[in-house]
């Protein structure tokens, strides 16, 4: 009989432990069987261990400079992607970010070339890419249900009146909701859209006493199409998560993905169920109205993606260069926004 096939996971380290760690890499880590979740660097000790004794906690020098870690993945405060990261990949190791990438195009553009040179995959924490809502969306545009789309919103709202010590609400590099959130719906944007031709920023600070922007509403214009990007911390009603209005019909869909909050309160990814009064609605011309289930979406294809681009080659799930983008389109968001103009890309 031939001898069963046999693999040793990817020995993998995680760097931070705060909502990013918990919520969403530590379980998808955990969860992905390409991957060994071997150490993470924390002070938050008895919390790793009430979830996954068997884990070492460590500092972040020691599990970078660690031979038997083979992957790096970075979930701390922004400030610190770039040099984490870049200690990471001169360890020889590869690298996973979270978002945003790093705090400027140009250390963004050192790293990409710092992993080309030494051949390790290194990629970004895009996982609103396999939310159940975006999973919807995408199907719908491929079906040509909505016929021409000429308006699309993508919004993300929350009420958090509150200024907190967190690093978001920190006047520094890689603070406020631009920063925050901006990447997660400009990367979902550029992959159902693709590059805008032009466009026009408004980022606002609201909140009494806050110091970073907490508001910020971006349109890309495509011609006659505009898509509008938009989060803020002072809305108790949220707004729609997806509404695209085309030719033939509008589609309409409320409520976040499951996923986060699930983990977040200690379930293991794939056991989340999103309440059937969030389905999306398609609404036709003529009044009669559609309700689209949502699929599960499920970020552990991103950590399966990158577990395969390390054992296999290829690029990962999200590129350096999907991210560099968005960098960049924040940064002339920034600029249209100070300037009070539309700027063409």
């Amino acid at each position: 009989m031939p001898t069963p096939r046999t693999f040793s996971p990817i020995r993998t380290g995680l760097i931070g432990y705060g909502l990013g760690g918990l919520a969403f890499h530590a379980p998808l880590i955990d969860a992905v069987p390409e991957l060994e979740l071997a150490a993470v660097a924390t002070s938050r000790t008895d919390q790793v261990h009430a979830r996954y004794p068997r884990v070492a906690v460590t500092t972040a020098e020691t599990l970078i400079a660690d031979p038997g870690i083979a992957l790096v993945a970075i979930s701390t405060p922004n400030d610190s992607h770039h040099p984490l990261a870049r200690a990471a990949l001169l360890a020889g190791k590869h690298v996973v970010i979270d978002k945003p990438f790093t705090n400027t195009v140009a250390e963004a553009e050192e790293l990409d070339a710092l992993a080309k040179e030494r051949g390790l995959v290194l990629s970004v924490f895009h996982n609103r890419r396999w939310d159940g809502d975006f999973l919807t969306v995408q199907k719908l545009l491929a079906s040509g249900v909505l016929g021409e789309v000429v308006n699309a919103e993508l919004r993300w709202d929350r009420f958090r009146p509150e200024v907190t010590a967190a690093w978001r609400d920190i006047p520094e590099a890689g603070s406020g909701i631009l920063a925050d959130l901006g990447p997660h719906l400009i990367d979902q944007a550029l992959l159902l859209f693709g590059v805008p031709e032009a466009l026009g920023a408004d980022i606002a600070v609201q909140r009494m006493d806050a110091r970073t922007d907490d508001y910020f509403e971006i349109i890309f214009s495509y011609g006659s199409r505009r898509v509008t990007l938009s989060a803020g911390r002072l809305f108790a009603r949220a707004r729609p998560r997806f509404s695209l209005h085309g030719t033939e019909a509008s589609f309409v869909k409320y409520g976040l993905d499951p996923q986060e909050p699930m983990m977040k309160a200690g379930g293991k990814p794939g056991e989340h169920v999103e309440d059937p009064a969030l389905y999306g609605v398609i609404t036709r011309g003529d009044g009669s109205e559609e309700t689209v289930p949502t699929p599960k979406g499920d970020y552990r294809a991103f950590y399966s993606g990158v577990a395969q681009a390390i054992t296999g080659g290829g690029e990962p799930p999200v590129t350096a260069a999907d991210a560099i983008l968005g960098l960049r389109i924040m940064d002339l968001a920034r600029q249209s926004s100070r300037e009070g103009r539309r700027i063409d890309l």
